[in-house]
């Protein structure tokens, strides 16, 4: 048996849409990821951006478990003496940016600081809302809180 590896002009990109209401960050970032990669195809190589194009939409409406929402805090740096900032994923989904926590989830679970990393995650779009853009390219809705119970939150 030969191992092929798929070249770029070969590559042939499915649109997806992924409801995120309800859907737990981290699960869902997880498959989000593996679909921008390709890792769910037979045809997966991994030095070409073989992955799909991903929608995720609701992104206002994720839940965290436990007291993530709370507790849990992201860092960065001004870049001056003594910059360090926090803030928690309640303050982000309350505030004017939301989707932004989603896309951070999905853009540290893959590959760091790479060219193909930053075209992967371009292949992501984000919304808030239950409405996009993109329904020329006719996406396939994937309904992702039906593939396992632990992927969503009622409450």
């Amino acid at each position: 048996m030969k191992t092929s590896n798929l070249k770029s002009t070969e590559v042939e990109k499915k649109w997806i849409v992924v409801d995120a209401q309800d859907a737990v960050v981290g699960r869902l970032a997880s498959f989000v990821a593996k679909r921008l990669r390709g890792k769910h195809l037979p045809t997966y190589t991994p030095h070409v951006d073989c992955g799909d194009n991903v929608i995720v939409i609701n992104a206002d409406k994720v839940k965290f478990t436990g007291k993530k929402l709370t507790d849990k805090k992201y860092y960065w740096h001004t870049g001056f003496p003594g910059g360090i900032k926090e803030r928690t994923p309640e303050k982000i989904l309350g505030g004017k940016f939301p989707e932004r926590v989603v896309k951070k989830a999905v853009q540290r679970m893959l590959p760091k600081e790479s060219p193909l990393a930053r075209q992967q995650l371009s292949n992501l779009r984000v919304y808030a809302g239950a409405e996009h853009p993109h329904e020329a390219q006719s996406p396939e809705v994937i309904d992702f809180k039906a593939m396992n119970s632990k992927n969503s939150r009622s409450k």
